[in-house]
C-alpha cells in the first residue's frame, strides 16, 4: 500500500472565488494546493472585459499575501456585446486565458449569458484565430427539457453544430457530467478538452437525498446516476489527456444554500486534491494522478507545467464542518467526514 505521493504541483481549471470580503477567507485554501487556477468570471455584475479582469486578478491576489506562488489565470463572461477588440486585448494582456459562455440562466449569476450562440459565432471566430479558449457550461436552458437531460440535449443541439462549424476553436466542455459527454470528448480531435469535478467523481444523484433533500449536494450540472459516475471515473483515471482537473469549487454561505432557493454549488477548494486521490485511490490509479491533476490542462492550454510539487499522506482528517465566509459560514463538501489523504505541511 502505497503511504505517500508526491506530484507536481497541480492547477485548477474551473474555479470560482466571489469578491470581496469572502476572498480572504476562501482563495488561501486553492492557493495552498495549486500554483493556477482558472477564475470563473460570473460575479454580479459580470467580468466582461480585460480591465475588470485585471482588478479583479489583484484583488484575489490580495487576497492571499502568503502564497506568493499562487497564479489566478482571468477569463472573461462572454455576452452578446463582447467585441473582438476586447478578445484581443484579453489575449495580448497575458493574464485573460479563457472566455466562458454561460447559457442564459444556466446558472448561478448566468442571467447576462448568450441566448443563442450562434449569434456570436462572429466573436468566436476571432477567438479562434487568436487562439483563445472558449469555456462552456454546457447544458441547455429549455423548461422542456429533463433537468437531468440538459448536458446530452446541449452535446446536440449546441456543442455537436459548434465543433462543426468553427474548426479552430479551442473548447473546454466544463464539469461534465455524463457518459455522453465522455464518449464525445473521446472521438473528437485535440481541441476539445473536458475538466471533472470532485463532486461528479465522488456521489452520485441519490447523495442529493440523503437525510432528505440535502442542499449542499446540489449543484449545477446536477449529479447523475451511477452508471454516469463511473464513466466520469473512467475517464479521469485513464491518462487520457483531454480530461483534467477542474473543481468547479463555488462557495455560497449556508443561509443561501439551507432557503427555499438553496443555490446550487458545492465547495471543495479547502481538500480539492485530497478528495481526487481519494478517487484515484480506490480506482488503483494512484499513478495517474499526477497527469490528471498536473499536466493535461498545462498541456491543453499551452502553458508551462509547473515546476514545485506537493506531498499527499495516507492520514485520517476530519474535514472542518464549516469555514468563516465573510460575516456568515460556508458548509464544504465533506463536512464532518474523515479523508483518508492528506496534504503534508509544505
Amino acid at each position: 500500500m502505497i503511504d505517500n505521493i508526491t506530484i507536481t504541483r497541480p492547477d485548477d481549471w474551473h474555479l470560482h472565488l466571489r469578491d470581496g470580503e469572502v476572498l480572504a477567507d476562501i482563495v488561501p485554501h486553492t492557493a495552498r494546493r495549486f500554483a493556477r487556477a482558472i477564475v470563473m468570471p460570473n460575479l454580479k455584475p459580470p467580468v466582461t472585459t480585460t480591465t475588470q479582469a485585471l482588478d479583479y486578478r489583484q484583488r484575489i491576489l490580495d487576497a492571499a499575501p502568503g502564497h506568493s506562488n499562487f497564479h489566478p489565470l482571468m477569463t472573461l463572461y462572454l455576452t452578446g456585446s463582447t467585441s473582438a477588440e476586447e478578445i484581443r486585448l484579453a489575449r495580448a494582456s497575458g493574464a485573460v486565458q479563457a472566455v466562458k459562455y454561460y447559457p442564459a440562466g444556466a446558472t448561478t449569476n448566468s442571467d447576462a449569458g448568450v441566448t443563442d450562440l450562434t449569434r456570436v459565432y462572429p466573436i468566436l471566430e476571432v477567438m479562434a484565430e487568436e487562439q483563445m479558449p472558449l469555456l462552456v457550461h454546457g447544458e441547455v436552458v429549455d423548461a422542456q427539457i429533463d433537468v437531468f437531460d440538459r448536458e446530452a440535449v446541449f452535446i446536440e443541439r449546441v456543442l455537436l453544430p459548434l465543433l462543426q462549424d468553427i474548426s479552430g476553436l479551442k473548447i473546454v466542455f466544463e464539469h461534465i457530467t455524463t457518459r455522453d459527454a465522455v464518449e464525445l470528448v473521446k472521438k473528437t480531435p485535440q481541441r476539445l478538452g473536458a475538466t471533472i469535478t470532485p463532486q461528479h467523481l465522488l456521489m452520485n444523484r441519490n447523495a442529493i437525498f440523503q437525510g432528505g433533500i440535502n442542499p449542499h449536494h446540489y449543484c449545477l450540472p446536477v449529479l447523475k446516476r451511477e452508471e454516469h459516475r463511473l464513466a466520469l471515473v473512467e475517464a479521469a483515471t485513464s491518462g487520457d489527456p483531454r480530461f483534467f482537473l477542474g473543481t468547479d469549487s463555488a462557495p455560497h454561505a449556508r443561509d443561501a444554500k439551507e432557503s427555499a432557493c438553496g443555490c446550487a454549488g458545492m465547495y471543495s477548494a479547502h481538500a480539492a486534491i485530497e478528495l481526487y486521490a481519494q478517487v484515484f485511490d480506490e480506482a488503483g490509479a494512484l499513478h495517474r494522478l499526477e497527469a490528471f491533476a498536473s499536466f493535461h490542462g498545462a498541456d491543453f492550454y499551452g502553458l508551462p507545467r509547473n515546476q514545485d510539487a506537493i506531498t499527499l499522506v495516507r492520514e485520517s482528517w476530519r474535514v472542518p464542518e464549516h469555514f468563516h465566509f465573510g460575516s456568515s459560514e460556508l458548509v464544504p463538501l465533506g463536512a464532518g467526514q474523515m479523508l483518508s489523504w492528506k496534504l503534508a505541511v509544505q
